[in-house]
Parts: C-alpha cells; structure tokens; sequence
C-alpha cells in the first residue's frame, strides 16, 4: 500500500521522538487504539521505509568535515602512578590489601578496595532453615508465663 497521510503523520512524530502510542495519537487515531495502532504501523513497511528515507536525509554529512581539534588518545592521558605493579601480586587479596594500606592513593579507591576484600575476610551469615526457625520460636513459647512446670516427685518423702 502507499504511504497515506496517517501513516506519513506518524512516521513524522516517531522521528520527533515521540513513543509509539503518541505517535499514533498525534497521527489522528483513538487514544483508545492507539497502542495497536502504534505498534502496528511500526511494523509497516511503507512507515518503515519512510522513517529510512528521513534518516539517510538527515544523516547525509557535508563534503568536507573540519577537525574540532585534537584530540586525546588514552596514550596521551598521564595516569598516576600509584607505586603499585600487577605483576608482583598473584592473589587478588594481596592487591586489595595494598590498595586498602597504601596511604598515597585516592580515599575512595581505598574504601572501595576495603569493600572488595570483606567477602574474601568475613563470610556471609546465611538465614536459618524452615526447621531451626521453628525449633527457636517454640523453645521461645516455652520460657516465660507459659513455660513447663516442674514434674511431680517419684519418691514419697515421709
């Protein structure tokens, strides 16, 4: 089919930047169908086409670009040197503590190191089981007002 005057609407609003259903809104559907409708002439192919057509024609570069200026290559970044060698570390532990004790490098990359260390230091509690929850809570039914009273004497004294 040929692209119709809805279909042109609201490729218009899609390259505008408007999302599928207000797109189909502004083309002139019903709010009510509007979500079908969007998600339907999204997948035309006349729609398809045109949002293309509009895409090269404004993606089409001029002949001759100028350079802004030059730019920095990652070669060219000074990095400061942290007085730390890779190589020398063969567990990430060992490097964690350096990071966390060396006093010339950045606070947060040391707190950050210190965070990074704490699951290879100290384990995770885990949650208790079903079973051992409801084995505390009836050991903790039992103390108190309602706890167990003493068992009757086997030897009559007398």
């Amino acid at each position: 089919m040929a692209l119709t005057d809805k279909k042109r609407r609201f490729a218009d609003a899609l390259q505008s930047g408007a999302s599928k259903k207000d797109a189909a809104i502004a083309a002139g559907y019903s709010e009510k169908t509007a979500p079908q409708a969007g998600s339907r002439l999204a997948k035309d192919p006349d729609v398809i086409a045109a949002i293309s057509r509009k895409t090269r024609a404004k993606n089409a570069t001029p002949a001759e670009v100028k350079a802004a200026g030059k730019v920095n290559s990652p070669r060219d970044v000074e990095t400061p040197e942290s007085g730390l060698d890779l190589a020398e570390f063969d567990d990430p532990r060992d490097f964690l503590k350096a990071v966390m004790n060396q006093q010339e490098v950045e606070p947060r990359l040391r707190v950050d190191a210190a965070k990074a260390l704490m699951p290879y230091i100290h384990g995770k509690v885990a949650d208790q089981g079903k079973k051992e929850a409801v084995a505390d809570a009836a050991k903790q039914a039992g103390k108190g007002r309602y706890a167990q009273g003493k068992p009757p004497l086997s030897i009559v004294k007398g």
